[in-house]
């Protein structure tokens, strides 16, 4: 992982060695980041319960409707408020990632104050999934080998929720993830192949569950 501030080529903190070379790069969908990571829906959801409860308990009280209904929209412009910072951070979050697939790593640049750059070489990524969403933006999650330990606080929000005892680093709300994903399987497999991988082993696309991801491909066994 290295912070920095210039870099050779957008996205990478280096000059590519000679053989590699870019086979995709993108940055997350800011309004699927805001929903998915920031929980945009949750926290408007959260507030109308909030203005339900405080209806209900005025009307139990025996405040007039109108009057609860007055009481209970001065949170509105809270709510409004809380979303649109939300919004704005996934603005600028999106502004400041970039993810880079080349023919033997993925990279990852982000961070809305100081840019951080994660290099993950094909060699230490066991397997990979994909959630593709109904907007058609999709995650797709790197399980690592076991020796390697990345930390989830640093990566977030690119990775994988609920797994902070073995983090993921995860492509969030890419756009176009089956396509993406498909770029991703068949350069991992031909590294595999490279590295003397068995063909029968080999796996050129990642699964897909549209539901949650769950259901792991392994590329190179």
């Amino acid at each position: 992982m290295i912070d920095h501030e210039y870099e050779p080529i957008e996205g990478l903190p280096e000059v590519l060695p000679q053989g590699e070379r870019i086979l995709w790069r993108g940055a997350p969908a800011w309004w699927s980041l805001a929903i998915r990571a920031l929980h945009v829906r949750l926290v408007l959801v959260y507030f109308a319960l909030l203005m339900a409860w405080s209806v209900i308990a005025d009307l139990s009280a025996g405040v007039a409707l109108i009057d609860a209904m007055l009481t209970a929209s001065k949170l509105i412009p809270v709510a409004l408020a809380a979303a649109g910072i939300l919004a704005l951070y996934a603005w600028f979050a999106h502004r400041g990632t970039l993810y880079t697939i080349t023919n033997r790593r993925v990279v990852m640049r982000y961070g809305v104050a100081l840019p951080i750059t994660i290099n993950l070489p094909f060699a230490i990524v066991e397997n990979a999934a994909l959630k593709v969403h109904g907007d058609g933006t999709g995650d797709i999650p790197l399980r690592l080998n076991q020796e390697e330990r990345v930390s989830y606080f640093l990566l977030w929000p690119n990775v994988r929720s609920w797994r902070a005892a073995k983090p993921e680093p995860m492509l969030r709300s890419v756009p176009d993830a089956e396509a993406v994903a498909q770029i991703l399987g068949n350069a991992l497999a031909a590294a595999a192949k490279e590295r003397g991988v068995p063909e029968s082993q080999l796996q050129t696309s990642i699964a897909k569950d549209s539901g949650t991801v769950r259901a792991h491909a392994p590329v190179a066994a």
